[in-house]
């Protein structure tokens, strides 16, 4: 089975932050094949054997199985005797020696993606803190993964597309935006590069000299010429107004523009926006 490469390098990532989170000294977890309603456990951390790797879990069986049939968050506190699960996979769990488990679905667009594990070798109820720390793990890996759908949605998109005029270029326009947005929030710093140069792509041929605007300086003013105000960009961004205006005025001076119009004009002119 083909598991989702993405979702695994996310899921390998998780791992060392949802133990800390939870206080659970294992943790495991695996991706769902495209297409197949089956996780295979690829991710181990703090565990002692191997007998979990490689392990393929079916929706509805096991406790990984339960939490992906239900979407949401399962606990058992303690594996082997529970009757809340079915046993199909009782002796690889048996044989890492783990007795209290958590599973949690990662859930993004309305699609499982995987399963974060966490478990005790010891068998007792698991607390708040450890739930809550496995669902917040779980959030922190759903968030990544819709972030680079975003990204590979919108660059795919874009692949066909040549700056024009009209509708179409109204179009890159908002896509360059929405690419500049997206690219800080990107992690994978080969992902986030190719987001950038995806945005240089859009822009006109650099004349030989260009003003040297900061990359928050675009940032604002590529929002800026999709005609959003200072309070819309501010929130697309994640900044004050205030520091939204600060931003556009030094971008307006290093661009001898005395209005927001002007500042827009002088950037394509220069071949620093679409």
């Amino acid at each position: 089975m083909a598991a989702d490469a993405v979702a695994t390098a996310e899921i390998r990532g998780a791992l060392a932050g949802l133990r800390r989170a939870t206080g659970l000294p294992v943790a495991f977890g695996g991706a769902v094949g495209p297409g197949a309603a089956q996780i295979r456990i690829s991710e181990l951390s703090g565990t002692a054997t191997a007998a979990l790797r490689s392990l393929v879990v079916t929706s509805g069986t096991g406790l990984g199985g339960r939490a992906v049939a239900l979407g949401r968050a399962c606990a058992v506190p303690d594996y082997s005797s529970s009757r809340r699960i079915s046993h199909e996979y009782d002796a690889p769990v048996a044989a890492e020696g783990l007795r209290s488990v958590l599973a949690v679905p990662l859930v993004v667009g309305h699609r499982v993606r995987g399963v974060l594990y966490g478990a005790l070798r010891t068998a007792q109820p698991l607390g708040d803190r450890a739930l809550g720390g496995a669902v917040a793990a779980a959030r922190e890996v759903e968030r990544a993964l819709a972030v680079r759908d975003e990204a590979r949605g919108l660059l795919a998109a874009l692949r066909p597309a040549v700056p024009g005029t009209g509708a179409g270029q109204e179009h890159v326009r908002e896509a360059h935006a929405a690419l500049r947005a997206l690219a800080p929030r990107i992690a994978d710093p080969e992902l986030r590069a190719e987001l950038l140069a995806a945005c240089a792509l859009l822009t006109a041929p650099a004349p030989q000299t260009r003003p040297a605007l900061a990359p928050r300086e675009l940032d604002v003013l590529t929002w800026v010429a999709t005609g959003a105000t200072n309070a819309a960009v501010a929130d697309r961004l994640g900044l004050r107004p205030e520091t939204v205006k600060g931003y556009l005025r030094a971008a307006m001076r290093k661009l001898g523009a005395h209005t927001r119009g002007e500042a827009v004009t002088a950037a394509r002119r220069a071949g620093v926006l679409p």
